[in-house]
């Protein structure tokens, strides 16, 4: 198992997998397709942001990726599993891996849009909810999360 930087050309397979992961949560076909466009993980995407993949063997597994908010957040916008991979450690693993990859940054939290069904997941790592964001279907929130960390710059004292 590796965790790498993604390159432009895991453009299709990273789209596919996030689709593949977002319709395991009982979505209907016609929403999948409703949010295609909010699921594709185009090249630029993959150029502009940080986004790192988890490979077995040959086989993407999963995925995350984040941004520079300013200079004090940061947001993890995508983290996605196949789902045959999911409850597995998998998430867990890659949430990991960036919560290091940001370590020696001077960021003090960290921000996401969970899935409703993923909320749990990030609860049990230490987010909570901060808000709330509407989505294209009715009556239905995103929470909006946070966890505040200690940068290493203070070698984690306040």
């Amino acid at each position: 198992m590796k965790i790498e930087k993604a390159i432009k050309n895991d453009s299709n397979d990273l789209t596919e997998l996030t689709i593949r992961s977002k319709s395991h949560w009982n979505y209907s076909k016609e929403q999948i397709e409703e949010w295609r466009d909010d699921l594709t993980v185009s090249e630029i995407y993959i150029l502009e942001k940080e986004v790192y993949k988890l490979i077995n063997r040959n086989d993407l597994i999963g995925y995350y990726s984040y941004f520079r908010i300013n200079d004090l957040d940061v947001k993890l916008e995508n983290l996605f599993i196949e789902p045959e991979f999911i409850r597995k450690g998998f998430g867990k693993m890659l949430m990991n891996d960036f919560l290091q990859r940001i370590q020696n940054a001077k960021f003090e939290r960290i921000i996401l849009d969970a899935d409703p069904n993923v909320e749990k997941f990030y609860e049990k790592i230490g987010f909570k909810v901060i808000g709330k964001l509407e989505t294209s279907i009715k009556n239905r929130f995103l929470p909006i999360m946070e966890m505040k960390i200690k940068p290493a710059h203070n070698n984690g004292y306040s």
